[in-house]
């Protein structure tokens, strides 16, 4: 009896582990154009609708879900296995039949986009990448500043990232509208393909030598926004030409990531406006 009861013990505390991974993720998931079941999902993706990711239930690997996760793979939509007790507490029809997917609340563009729009306006390319900002309200808030800042788009990673959630939509004021956002598989790789257009990849990193203020943020910049408490990930750290920090005069050792990022986005503008009026 003493096995059976450790094997219950252990099975239970697995439950609330499991629960609770599934309640860290409900912020995104809850937010999102949710469509159930697997005909709506498979006619969802047959479609060409965006879709930021699916959840299927863990174990489901027979029938109508097959072809769901090969259609979903062959277009690089993430596909996640979670527990059943996850789908049934963001399920709002309670009949998901394992699986979910969750629809952006706005189209995503290629990169190439977000570059031929800086070609469009005759300026050199002012690029944001949102390196796995999770918190809606911190996107939102970044894509309201790059429109304000006339940043010609905005770039997010497919994984460990918010999407074009409800909630974004409103945080960004409308904004969401107007900024270009491109959602890419790998943000090295992206930097690198930005590099071959002949852009400077700036990181905000709250240890480097070079204050913000000390840098040259003239011309096409690339300007990296690490997530909230993590920062910038080793590889894309690695990959920027040079790092810069905010200045911090108080005792709160870093911003906001969205504050931050308007700080920084800012001084771009700031160095480009300077720099047009020396010119002329």
């Amino acid at each position: 009896m003493g096995k059976t009861q450790d094997k219950r013990k252990n099975h239970k505390q697995y439950e609330r582990k499991e629960l609770a991974r599934a309640s860290e993720d409900v912020y995104d998931d809850a937010q999102n154009d949710k469509i159930e079941g697997r005909n709506p999902v498979m006619e969802a993706l047959k479609s060409g609708r965006q879709i930021d990711k699916i959840l299927v239930q863990q174990g489901e690997r027979q029938g109508s879900i097959v072809p769901i996760i090969s259609l979903a793979k062959s277009h690089k939509i993430v596909v996640q296995e979670v527990a059943k007790q996850k789908l049934d507490m963001i399920s709002t029809t309670q009949n998901h039949q394992g699986v979910i997917a969750f629809a952006a609340m706005h189209e995503y563009v290629e990169v190439q986009d977000v570059l031929d729009k800086a070609v469009q306006k005759g300026e050199p390319p002012f690029v944001i990448l949102a390196n796995e900002i999770t918190d809606p309200h911190n996107l939102g808030s970044i894509l309201r500043t790059a429109n304000a800042v006339g940043a010609h788009g905005v770039i997010i990673p497919k994984r460990r990232a918010v999407g074009l959630t409800a909630v974004v939509s409103k945080a960004s004021a409308g904004a969401i509208e107007y900024v270009p956002v491109a959602k890419v598989t790998n943000i090295a790789q992206t930097i690198d393909t930005l590099k071959g257009q002949g852009i400077w990849i700036v990181g905000a990193d709250a240890h480097a030598n070079q204050e913000i203020y000390e840098a040259n943020l003239t011309g096409a910049i690339g300007l990296v926004i690490g997530s909230e408490g993590k920062g910038m990930s080793r590889l894309t750290k690695e990959k920027c030409d040079f790092l810069v920090r905010i200045p911090m005069k108080g005792e709160i050792e870093s911003l906001n990531a969205s504050v931050a990022a308007a700080v920084m986005m800012y001084e771009v503008v700031r160095q480009k406006d300077k720099k047009i009026h020396k010119n002329a």
